[in-house]
């Protein structure tokens, strides 16, 4: 039998210990010595606190993640998990939250590189030659407000047993091992805690959503801009301007960028972002700056690639900004979750009836035996904004979707109607056209208050400000 060579090699060639031995000397000190402490975890001391307080007496295990391979040795650009950066501020990979039964907080972190070891030229992955820099261990004590200790240390710290412990489990895979064994009084529990605990923003992430709001507007206008060079290339090219802006005064966007022009628009969730942009048509444009403190704006506006609305495509446009008002009228602590989207469905099922499209009465159609609306309105009309686009997800209902409306929380109001192209039970007219106005909204002590109101919604405002912008 031939045997198989299976030795693939590297891309770099061996070290020699000559090599090596140079490669550790000669460097200067470069500890970061007067690093002040974030903003962002100065506010987190507080939020452990509150999470200690649910579960006392109990080990409490959060990790950031690790990379998430794109393909053979490429890995996405790492993103920590957001119950991690809530309860931290920090953002770097492989990071481990402990809060240990009597309240007292520590984080495992991987230090940087220094020079005591080859891992700084050698490690593709980790190293400081290849990778960048990371914070030392005294450098992330001081900026996160926080007792550091070396990764490493990690599972003699967790050892022994009888700890109650709960864990964020399924984010990182080498804590999940670690702690498969552990006294686990509810896991799914304290995932739905964490969520809970998040719904109500605080007033430094009401700040850092109204600068995601500010830096997605600057972005909306870049797209108007972009609009004539978008109609000689395609949707991708508003995808990359969009991005531009978001990577330029953020961290990223937050989401993938829906760029629908045309019957794309009909789409919930067009991210191929590939069609051409016509004059006659819409722009369906649903996009969100992500902040370098990773809270992410979610606004969509619908504009004529012309610059000015066809009669038909303006009454469609005021049906759903009069479906996204009614919404928004609903908006005050102590309503229930479903109330603005029922009050925003009954508007669009009676302009369906309207437009002679409901093959029933609409207060027929908007019984729950029937719902036969929802095959032009398809999706709920908004969903809470934070550190997730759709954020605090593993909420349990009760305290979310069958909640009620609370003083500080965030959400979007996204009410829209969806005429797909192939729909033979409308008239052609409308077959193709997607309409969806998404505003950003905080809840106030006695009402809401619009984060994203710099951008016009009234159609003769969106024609004005887009004539204003590209001129």
């Amino acid at each position: 039998m031939t045997r198989v060579d299976l030795n693939t090699g590297s891309h770099d060639l061996p070290v020699s210990p000559a090599l090596e031995e140079f490669m550790l000397s000669g460097w200067a000190d470069s500890e970061q010595y007067h690093t002040a402490a974030d903003e962002g975890a100065i506010w987190a001391v507080a939020r452990r606190r509150q999470l200690h307080d649910h579960f006392p007496g109990e080990r409490l295990i959060v990790p950031a993640g690790s990379f998430k391979r794109r393909s053979n040795d490429q890995h996405y650009r790492f993103r920590p998990h957001s119950a991690y950066v809530w309860l931290t501020g920090d953002q770097s990979s492989d990071g481990v939250l402990v809060i240990e039964p009597d309240g007292e907080a520590s984080l495992f972190l991987r230090p940087r590189s220094d020079r005591s070891t080859p891992e700084f030229f050698r490690d593709r992955v980790y190293g400081e030659l290849w990778a960048g820099r990371r914070p030392s261990l005294g450098e992330s004590e001081r900026r996160l407000a926080i007792a550091t200790h070396h990764l490493a240390e990690l599972p003699p710290a967790l050892a022994g047993n009888g700890v109650a412990t709960r864990v964020l489990r399924d984010v990182d895979v080498h804590v999940d091992r670690l702690t498969a064994n552990a006294a686990a009084p509810g896991d799914a529990e304290f995932a739905a805690v964490l969520d809970e605990l998040r719904l109500v923003k605080d007033a430094w992430e009401i700040r850092q959503l109204e600068e995601a709001v500010a830096i997605t507007t600057r972005g909306f206008e870049d797209v108007v801009r972009a609009l004539p060079m978008a109609k000689r290339t395609s949707e991708r090219y508003l995808e990359g301007v969009f991005w531009q802006r978001a990577r330029l005064e953020g961290n990223d966007v937050g989401y993938h960028s829906i760029v629908a022009a045309g019957a794309h628009a009909a789409t919930l969730h067009w991210i191929d972002n590939d069609g051409p942009v016509r004059d006659g048509d819409l722009l369906l444009l649903d996009a969100g700056a992500e902040t370098r403190s990773l809270y992410t704006a979610d606004i969509t506006r619908v504009l004529p690639v012309s610059g000015r609305f066809s009669p038909l495509q303006r009454d469609l446009y005021e049906l759903c900004l009069k479906a996204n008002d009614a919404a928004m009228d609903c908006l005050k602590p102590g309503m229930e979750w479903r109330e603005f989207h029922r009050a925003a469905m009954t508007v669009l099922a009676h302009g369906l009836a309207d437009l002679g499209v409901l093959p029933v009465p609409a207060e027929r159609a908007l019984t729950e035996k029937s719902g036969l609306y929802r095959r032009w309105t398809l999706c709920g009309s908004g969903h809470m904004l934070g550190l997730d686009v759709h954020d605090c997800a593993a909420a349990r209902a009760g305290s979310y979707l069958q909640g009620q409306l609370k003083a500080g929380q965030v959400l979007t109001v996204e009410p829209g109607l969806y005429f797909q192209p192939d729909d033979e039970l409308i008239p052609a007219e409308l077959r193709g056209i997607g309409m969806r106005i998404e505003e950003d909204v905080v809840i106030t002590e006695d009402g809401y208050r619009i984060l994203s109101s710099e951008l016009p919604r009234q159609p003769d405002d969106i024609e004005t400000w887009m004539h204003r912008v590209s001129s």
